[in-house]
């Protein structure tokens, strides 16, 4: 790239948002804008030659890809999860890697109980029986009183402690686990304020009627709700992810459904995006089912496009983006 030249930022799939006002903001801080829209390896390799920024949608972002883009400096996630890019090999090439943090903490937590509620109150059975014929009709089991029941929450970062915030009134006790959390004594007061006990995980997930789901994807958590974690849950209980669908072994979840031993799932994200038409999650009366739409708001549509074209922003600005999840060398 010659001294005159303007740095090259490369949007890769935009199929369900609107990335003008992001490339408005690039243009304005000296940035050539392309827009690909293809999340195929090779075509986004080809067309993005050159360039200093890589702004993927849902397009992951392979080793392969990375060495074959030599000046590449950044990739800009549009989401806070960023399990679809190599790390490792971005952090060796001296490529940052951003996320949104924040961008959509109210819209996840607030959705995580929404569909909590749903499950617990069996709001699909009770919707599709109001007609004349099944009015009358009760599910065959009685859902419990929220505030004789146990909320658990893995994952005590910001959309967790939301999530306690907003469910707290409603639960008998909110009880907590998170191994990166720091046990300081402000931390340990904010929990306190916030009305969560921190325990470990294995009472959580044995004394939880509720149990709700908020880490990141990584290989030691992935798969992490297996039949065993399943098996350790109380009989009867919901679990509930709006996090990463790779968190959980679905085939093990549909077996403890399929047994009763679970009375609900309740989730957001699936391990396969979009799913197979034979999904095990698909198609179920026990499962409240939402199309990875946690996150999605007025505001989050306005502000995960500005927050990725910022991070570009401030990257050409200082040398350094302002939300990194890793530190080239």
């Amino acid at each position: 790239m010659t001294a005159t030249a303007r740095p090259i930022a490369v949007y890769t799939d935009v199929d369900d948002t609107d990335p003008t006002p992001g490339i408005r903001l690039l243009e304005e801080q000296g940035f050539e804008v392309r827009v690909l829209g293809t999340r195929d390896p090779q075509e986004i390799i080809a067309g993005a030659q050159g360039a200093t920024v890589l702004l993927p949608g849902y397009a992951s972002v392979t080793r392969e890809m990375i060495e074959a883009l030599p000046e590449l400096r950044l990739i800009s996630l549009m989401s806070m999860g960023f399990d679809y890019v190599d790390i490792d090999a971005a952090t060796e090439h001296g490529v940052w890697v951003t996320n949104v943090p924040g961008a959509a903490t109210e819209e996840v937590a607030t959705h995580a109980l929404a569909i909590l509620l749903s499950s617990v109150r069996q709001l699909r059975f009770y919707t599709a029986s109001a007609v004349p014929a099944t009015w009358n009709d009760r599910a065959e089991t009685a859902p419990p009183r929220l505030s004789e029941t146990t909320l658990g929450i893995i994952g005590l970062g910001k959309i967790g402690r939301e999530l306690v915030r907003l469910a707290r009134p409603l639960f008998g006790e909110v009880i907590g686990y998170d191994p990166m959390l720091p046990d300081t004594p402000e931390v340990r007061a904010e929990l306190a304020d916030l009305g969560v006990r921190r325990t470990e995980l294995a009472e959580v997930r044995a004394a939880a009627d509720m149990l709700s789901l908020h880490l990141p994807l990584t290989p030691q958590t992935e798969r992490m709700v297996d039949a065993e974690f399943l098996a350790t849950m109380p009989a009867g209980s919901v679990l509930v992810n709006v996090s990463r669908g790779g968190l959980v072994d679905h085939a093990a979840l549909a077996e403890a459904l399929d047994t009763g031993h679970l009375a609900g799932a309740a989730l957001d994200v699936l391990d396969q995006e979009p799913p197979s038409a034979d999904h095990p999650m698909l198609g179920r009366e026990d499962v409240v089912l939402t199309p990875h739409i946690a996150y999605f708001s007025a505001r989050t549509e306005i502000e995960y496009v500005r927050i990725q074209a910022q991070n570009a922003a401030t990257l050409l600005a200082t040398g350094t983006p302002d939300s990194p999840v890793n530190r080239p060398a």
